[in-house]
């Protein structure tokens, strides 16, 4: 492994080391868009199982699980709704000061404008062991969950829908924002727009590109209203988003035609978004799984090795690339608010960890000002259209085992580093 140890001062006192998790993933009994989505698809994702993900290379770990139907059952989740306290402890053990969390709109506002005050407490309470343990909340408000009465009346299909979000926004600002410094408003707007209304993979499956264009804009300007809503209620809260951004590179570099389809691709995936909301955040926040090749026929061409449980293409390294764009085109503070790695033997995921520091440590070299890592996940989750198979958690759940958690070697490595690069501190 390369080390700059000349550098570890590079990470300062401020730097917000942490885990995310989103509610629906992790929690357990929601009732939202996605779970009532969930029992009608099931079925229907179990049958399909074996076309799709035959070629992985761990299909015999993996296909008595993807065949069974429950696999696609959110359903009680890995608890954490009433087994916080306890991840929180992990949490603390892993010399985490930070910890990104989604609050469930569907929880709080089960009916159009009634507020649930036992969920508001509950949010209470979440939020106030995090800040007893000295682990800065960071708010995660919408992760592609909504109740059934906003989907019912069209999401954000319609423009006049967004009052109701702005609401949500105005409830939990007033309820929790003298608590919090960091709101992140919207996860991965790019990713939730193109499988629900462009692929058509994901709830409401309306492959539509009318609708795709429409959702992809109203995000935007409830992102915008958020903004506004919150800055004006506290202006010291730092608010931004958690946009999925890649690596993106032309197949054939200096090809014209694979360098056209890399420019657009990086416009349209990576900034297209930010650039709506350019004057609306007060920081970059950026999720990073992928680095993709492209051909002159918009066509991802990735590498064939090194692949994660779930197939994807591993380049941790790309991070540092794509943060001196982002640093380069914006100029603001840059949270890195997801990172993480499918790998249920905990082969990659120390690897992964070791990469993406030292992606960071050169950007933070050449002047960049990065100001935290949230990796992803804490927790084994359930992971929306695939279900329980993908492991991206630091900490192992049992789900058959009474919801047995288990601190993986890689978590444990993950917190000595940590604890090291604290050390060697300099501020």
């Amino acid at each position: 492994m390369i080390t700059t140890e000349k550098n570890n001062n590079l990470f300062k006192k401020k730097f917000l080391w942490g885990a995310s998790t989103a509610s629906h993933q992790v929690e357990g009994r929601t009732i939202n868009q996605w779970s009532v989505w969930e029992l009608e698809n099931a079925h229907r994702l179990a049958s399909k199982a074996y076309p799709k993900l035959k070629k992985l290379s761990n299909w015999e770990d993996i296909e008595k699980h993807v065949h069974n139907p429950s696999n696609y059952v959110s359903g009680e989740g890995v608890d954490h709704y009433n087994r916080f306290k306890e991840d929180f402890k992990l949490l603390e053990g892993l010399n985490f000061n930070s910890f990104r969390f989604g609050i469930e709109w569907s929880r709080i506002e089960p009916a159009k404008g009634k507020w649930n005050q036992d969920e508001i407490n509950h949010y209470h309470e979440y939020i106030d062991e995090l800040i007893k343990r000295d682990i800065k909340p960071i708010m995660n408000i919408w992760h592609w969950t909504m109740p059934v009465w906003f989907t019912d009346e069209g999401g954000f299909t319609k423009a006049k829908n967004l009052k109701y979000f702005e609401e949500f926004v105005k409830k939990i600002t007033d309820e929790y924002g003298s608590k919090l410094e960091y709101i992140i408003t919207l996860n991965e707007p790019n990713v939730y727009a193109s499988c629900s209304y462009l692929t058509g993979v994901w709830p409401p499956q309306d492959k539509n590109l009318v609708k795709f264009v429409k959702v992809f804009y109203n995000l935007s300007r409830a992102h915008k209203k958020a903004y506004r809503i919150i800055k004006k209620a506290n202006p010291s809260i730092k608010v931004g988003i958690a946009n999925q951004v890649a690596n993106i590179q032309a197949k054939r570099p200096h090809n014209l035609f694979d360098e056209l389809s890399t420019k657009w691709m990086r416009y349209f995936w990576n900034w297209w978004f930010y650039e709506r909301i350019r004057n609306y955040q007060d920081f970059v926040g950026m999720n990073y799984y992928f680095t993709d090749y492209y051909t002159g026929k918009i066509q991802k061409r990735n590498p064939e090795i090194p692949l994660s449980d779930t197939g994807w293409y591993m380049e941790p390294e790309g991070l540092y690339p794509i943060i001196l764009r982002a640093w380069t085109r914006f100029k603001k503070p840059i949270i890195i608010t997801e990172n993480g790695v499918a790998d249920s033997k905990d082969e990659y995921r120390q690897w992964w960890i070791d990469e993406s520091i030292l992606a960071m440590e050169r950007a933070l070299s050449e002047g960049v000002e990065l100001d935290g890592y949230m990796h992803w996940s804490l927790l084994d989750n359930f992971e929306w259209d695939s279900g329980w198979w993908p492991k991206f958690g630091l900490i192992e759940v049992d789900r058959a085992n009474d919801m047995k958690r288990t601190v993986r070697p890689s978590a444990t490595y993950f917190a000595k580093r940590i604890k090291d690069l604290q050390l060697k501190r300099t501020d």
